[in-house]
């Protein structure tokens, strides 16, 4: 059996957070310790998971809940700090462990936490918590289905601070699944009291109100969502007291508003500008730019492999031979971000991480003389893009057309509304896509389960290889290192192979701040993380 202690963690981690858990000498309303972070969308829920969750959503409710468990973090190569897949922290529980045939998950809580309203989380609270996101009808049943979490009967209630959680296989994603804001742990006592016969998990009630442990409580927040203030929890033991008291979160609908604000020092952190306003906050003085490549994250131009033309592997071979990838990627992607175009490997890569660059091979004249041989010379047919993704596929499709029509085929741009795209996407009419998208997390064999194979919205490309169906289900649950990491990169040959999807760019999370604010972190779900901000 393998054990995890929070106190480990903590010691381990004291250099690096002594600043933030000093006293704060009764600053609570002072401009240094109130962050403030302006953002363009709203708040629409306050609980993860609901279906009616907006982005700004998500990364509230990280900030008020807590999680069982938390992923570490690490330096990140843009600047700041990027969450750790590999590390798994005690968050709730002070403990937790891993049964040697990795089937039982079991967790110890700290006996000093406590909700907001000051009672004790109990382990009757865990079991009612995640009873409620594998069964109510939220984000969370789906995500923690991911990893073999599915019925509360796998759930068990120990003793007053112990819970377990049992698998019936050794998942590789149960325990990442449970450090994610989709396995929020919620005060039962409250929410039950709030319940109603036709809505027993208090999904109503806890869009408006926070039944939490988290660092954070609800101070105030508008009825329409657009400003939300947040006080820090001085009795939290999920980790080092953050070192902003006081938070107020601020929807701005307008990207060069926000952007004046920061110059201004009215703003302290912003993530929502356009590239525009981004090259006058790089120029800008008191402000930084921290830019992270998504490890999930990629821009790529999709076939769909069950529709002529694109069922002919040579013609998207042929295509992929074709494209101007670094242009693509100086206009489109700004020169931002990491390129998955310009890999070396040859027959297998070097890892079974995934996206990661591809080795492409640019030959027009070759190209040109694929697609003259599979009989698709003077093919005509429409590239479909989303307009709110216009920034960055305007240009990409351009430079699209231009190349392919040097090869014999004929683009014809379709930059659809939203609305529009959305129902063209799940109906899988289009033949050809521009798509930039993400997994939340960086597991090769979860990327490829949710992009690359099965009748899910989310395989854009509709591509139903049978070695990949036939290698997916036994890597999920392989435990070996080694033999994990050669079955994904098997798959990642695979997908260079037949071409399902050509492969652009990995995109980045962009975020300006005040030059004083410190401990930036992008995590999982690309919104703030308010508890390991400080102001130096």
């Amino acid at each position: 059996m393998t054990e995890f202690n929070r106190r480990q963690v903590l010691m381990a981690a004291a250099a690096a957070t002594a600043a933030a858990s000093l006293p704060k000498f009764a600053l609570a309303q002072s401009r240094e310790e109130t962050l403030r972070f302006v953002h363009g969308s709203v708040w629409t829920a306050l609980t993860a998971g609901d279906l009616t969750g907006s982005r700004a959503s998500l990364a509230l409710s990280c900030n008020v809940y807590d999680r069982l468990v938390r992923f570490g973090r690490k330096e990140a190569p843009g600047g700041g700090f990027e969450f750790d897949f590999d590390v798994i922290e005690p968050e709730l529980c002070e403990s937790f462990s891993i049964s040697d045939d990795g089937l039982v998950l079991t967790f110890t809580l700290d006996p000093a936490a406590k909700w907001h309203d000051g009672s004790p989380v109990t382990a009757e609270d865990v079991k009612w918590s995640l009873d409620r996101a594998v069964s109510a009808e939220t984000m969370s049943k789906s995500q923690l289905a991911s990893g073999s979490i599915t019925s509360p009967d796998q759930i068990a209630v120990v003793d007053e601070t112990t819970v377990t959680v049992t698998l019936p296989q050794a998942d590789r994603l149960a325990l990442p699944n449970l450090a994610m804001y989709l396995a929020p742990m919620i005060n039962s006592t409250l929410a039950k009291a709030n319940a109603t016969e036709a809505d027993p998990w208090a999904i109503e009630w806890l869009r408006t109100n926070a039944a939490a442990s988290g660092a954070y409580t609800v101070e105030r927040m508008s009825p329409d969502g657009a400003q939300v203030v947040l006080a820090r929890n001085e009795a939290w033991t999920g980790g080092p007291l953050p070192g902003f008291a006081r938070v107020i979160v601020q929807g701005v609908p307008e990207a060069s508003t926000r952007a004046t604000l920061l110059q201004k020092g009215d703003a302290d952190l912003c993530l929502d500008f356009s590239p525009t306003d981004l090259e006058v906050l790089e120029a800008a003085d008191g402000v930084k730019v921290i830019q992270t490549p998504q490890p999930s994250g990629f821009a790529a131009l999709v076939f769909n492999t069950q529709m002529a033309p694109f069922d002919d592997p040579k013609l998207r071979k042929a295509i992929s031979m074709a494209l101007p990838y670094e242009q693509i990627f100086e206009t489109a992607a700004n020169g931002q971000g990491l390129k998955l175009y310009d890999g070396t490997w040859e027959g297998e890569p070097e890892t079974g991480v995934f996206p990661q660059p591809m080795p492409y091979t640019v030959d027009i004249e070759a190209a040109k003389a694929m697609v003259e041989e599979a009989g698709h010379a003077g093919l005509t047919v429409p590239l479909y893009y989303t307009v709110g993704k216009a920034g960055d596929f305007d240009p990409a499709a351009a430079l699209i057309q231009e190349a392919l029509a040097k090869i014999g085929i004929t683009v014809e741009i379709q930059k659809t509304p939203d609305a529009q795209y959305a129902e063209i996407v799940t109906a899988k009419t289009a033949p050809m896509l521009l798509e930039r998208s993400l997994a939340l997390l960086p597991s090769p064999d979860y990327f490829f389960r949710i992009f690359l194979n099965g009748d899910s919205r989310w395989n854009f490309s509709s591509w139903a290889n049978p070695e990949v169906a036939e290698i997916l289900p036994v890597a999920r649950y392989e435990a070996d290192a080694a033999e994990y990491e050669k079955m994904t990169k098997k798959l990642v040959s695979l997908a260079f192979e037949e071409t399902p999807m050509v492969m652009l760019w990995k995109p980045t999370t962009k975020a300006a701040m005040a030059e004083g604010v410190t401990g930036y972190t992008m995590w999982y779900h690309f919104g703030p993380d308010f508890r390991t901000l400080d102001r130096a």
